[in-house]
């Protein structure tokens, strides 16, 4: 009786520990939640996050062979998304590279799962820029003026910006004052106005807002595409369903809401560029 007892429970526990292993290696409930820093009104961000959901949904399904849904959650920081990701709050996010370095540097973990195109390419350039009639003619000009950053946590409306000012000898005390106004839009408005002598934004803004050529180039340099990134808590065979998921999507109808043509494989190594110009921007 007492063999047949300690069978018992030796059985149970051991089916117990299975299920435990089951449970801690499968998305709860199959759903999935996508995080994503607020870019725009969160209903219209809804609006247009919910074709690439819906897409996703199916295709992750199929991919996974098991039924799992996806839900938005938007933050309102770059901070909180970061804070999301890094705590597993989130199961995945589109960032920028910045973030993704600060994120990685926290939470080693955390997973590449593509990084999106633009016509064939995954670098862009960042722009400094002066008003068009402005009398500075080169970076190392802008010691003893001001100068306009885009958002604290901005790859290139900080961080690369930042690197390349230091790499001419100009720093934070060596301007005359610098501000943070947290939108590339506001930067270009800023330097149109004559608030500040020079500032830092993405090219696309400043081809858009310079219809009447206010401001000039001052300086660019390159910056690459956003990478989507998996929390360290997504299983590998989920994780794997939503990469493929992403690189082969090919709707243009979908992919023309988030300004690419593509998504492509990704690697730690391809955003090295960007860990280098953090670490060189500490200097500023």
């Amino acid at each position: 009786m007492y063999l047949i007892a300690k069978y018992f429970i030796l059985s149970t526990a051991g089916l117990l520990f299975s299920i435990g292993v089951t449970y801690a290696n499968e998305p709860v409930s199959g759903e999935l939640t996508f995080g994503l820093y607020q870019s725009d009104k969160a209903t219209e961000m809804h609006r247009k996050f919910k074709p690439l959901i819906d897409y996703l949904s199916e295709e992750v399904s199929r991919l996974y062979e098991s039924p799992t849904k996806f839900k938005l959650k938007i933050y309102k920081s770059y901070q909180g998304a970061n804070n999301a990701l890094v705590t597993g709050e989130v199961d995945f996010v589109r960032f920028g590279p910045a973030s993704y370095i600060l994120a990685k540097s926290k939470q080693p973990n955390i997973k590449l799962l593509a990084m999106e195109e633009k016509k064939g390419k995954t670098r862009f350039k960042g722009l400094i820029v002066v008003a068009k009639k402005s009398p500075i003619q080169s970076l190392s000009d802008l010691n003893g003026r001001s100068f306009a950053f885009g958002n604290i946590n901005s790859t290139i409306g900080r961080y690369l910006a930042q690197s390349e000012l230091i790499k001419v000898g100009v720093t934070s005390s060596s301007l005359s004052k610098l501000a943070f106004l947290g939108r590339h839009d506001k930067v270009f408005k800023a330097i149109e106005l004559g608030d500040y002598d020079a500032g830092s934004l993405k090219e696309s803004t400043y081809k858009k807002m310079n219809k009447k050529d206010q401001l000039g180039v001052l300086h660019s340099f390159e910056n690459i595409t956003k990478p989507w990134i998996a929390s360290a808590n997504l299983p590998p065979k989920l994780f794997k369903a939503l990469s493929t998921a992403l690189i082969k999507l090919s709707d243009p109808n979908i992919l023309k809401k988030y300004k690419v043509s593509g998504f492509v494989p990704v690697k730690d190594a391809d955003y090295q560029y960007v860990r280098e110009g953090i670490q060189k921007a500490k200097q500023f």
